[in-house]
């Protein structure tokens, strides 16, 4: 007897008329190959740009069209019900404006009135249409109804044209996604708060093109950003360095130096209900900088260079924490982890330690990582090596946990 298969989550895309419906096909493979059940529900436009085969060849399922394909089972009231997520990518003014209205003529908005669990829509169009008052309106009317609105990527539209309103990556709307899934019995636990992460490694200056620098890619600290937009929370990242795409539902402010992401993070900081210090600041900087290039003498087979303690921000954070702020910091060690990780805690004023051991190279730069949550009353947790999205969702449930009622 076989055992049973396991089950797989199921998703419906909806793909409105935009050319951006090519890097749906994208998004579709993201989540198929993940072990996703995805039913595709394209739009009469869409189908213009992409067809129904190529949406059945990707899905490994027919392709849902029409409210009177296969009438007996009333389609939308089926596939509303079943589903765990509704993503609609690229979404257009003209879907979103019919979402708004409630409007129910063709199987993708019938679809959105029967839906009960989370809907990302994912927006794509010209900058111009994204600014109109109307489809501001109507962007506000769906946030308010508790579907999510990512906000649009700029760059490259249709023709010469570059602006806001582009698809956001098919990579980052799959990532924002599985933490939806991820946190459905969860919830928007996090509506109406202000989190602030910090993420990646700084780099110090020691002339115009050489700079002392960590191994911190950002990842981690992006996937903090992804799980706390999904939970609702408004959300801040200061990136150091960082080459991602921007995750949905954050804004950004990038920096470079440690001293940069310390004015950056204070400001921040001032508004937010929580701190989440996921970036790696450099401990040194050079003394003095070079403003011409140094140069390589053949006869020096040394060079030293002085360096100088920077600023500790998590630690100036810890002293100037409001009443309510929850601060949650983060340390690398190689050696005596948790007792380091422990005496850091106590010296930060922090609410909570994410301990990550770096030794042989692991947790920078990789898509997994293990880690140890440490609160200050002695309590640890353990966080098995799992994805860093996985990592991100623990931590940002503890924070959600440490933060008192609105």
């Amino acid at each position: 007897m076989c055992a049973d298969a396991p089950v797989r989550p199921e998703v419906i895309l909806g793909v409105s008329g935009g050319i951006a419906a090519y890097k749906a096909c994208e998004l579709l493979r993201l989540f198929t190959e993940s072990g996703h059940a995805v039913t595709v529900i394209p739009t009469e436009a869409a189908l213009r740009f992409v067809g129904e085969p190529t949406w059945a060849a990707l899905s490994g399922r027919p392709v849902a069209t029409g409210v009177f394909d296969d009438a007996h089972d009333v389609p939308h009231v089926q596939l509303g019900r079943k589903a765990e997520l509704v993503v609609v990518a690229p979404a257009t003014a003209d879907v979103m404006a019919r979402a708004v209205s409630g409007r129910a003529d063709d199987l993708l908005t019938a679809t959105l009135l029967t839906a009960r669990c989370p809907v990302l829509f994912a927006p794509a169009m010209h900058t111009e249409m994204w600014e109109h008052p109307a489809t501001v309106d109507n962007v506000a009317t769906l946030r308010r109804r508790g579907a999510i609105v990512a906000e649009p990527a700029s760059g490259r539209l249709t023709g010469a044209d570059t602006g806001k309103g582009r698809l956001p990556d098919p990579a980052e709307i799959f990532a924002f996604a599985r933490h939806l899934l991820a946190g459905a019995s969860v919830g928007e636990n996090l509506r109406g708060r202000h989190i602030l992460v910090t993420a990646g490694g700084t780099r110090e200056a020691i002339d115009p093109v050489r700079y002392l620098a960590n191994r911190s890619s950002g990842k981690q600290g992006f996937a903090l950003a992804r799980a706390a937009a999904a939970r609702g929370a408004k959300v801040t990242i200061v990136a150091a360095n960082v080459s991602l795409p921007v995750p949905l539902g954050a804004e950004v402010i990038t920096v470079e130096s440690a001293a940069q992401l310390r004015s950056a993070t204070v400001e921040a900081a001032a508004g937010a209900d929580a701190v989440i210090m996921a970036a790696a600041p450099a401990d040194f900087r050079p003394a003095s900088y070079s403003d011409a290039k140094i140069k390589k003498d053949a006869e020096t087979t040394t060079w030293s260079l002085d360096l100088e303690t920077t600023v500790d921000i998590a630690a100036e954070l810890g002293r100037a924490k409001r009443p309510g702020q929850v601060l949650v910091t983060f340390a690398a060690e190689t050696h005596d982890a948790v007792a380091h990780a422990k005496a850091k805690l106590a010296a930060k004023n922090a609410d909570l330690m994410v301990l990550n051991d770096v030794s042989g190279g692991k947790a920078f730069g990789r898509d997994d990582n293990a880690v140890t949550l440490l609160w200050p009353d002695g309590t640890s947790r353990e966080v098995a090596l799992s994805s860093k999205d996985a990592i991100a969702g623990a931590v940002v449930d503890a924070v959600a946990a440490e933060l008192r009622p609105l």
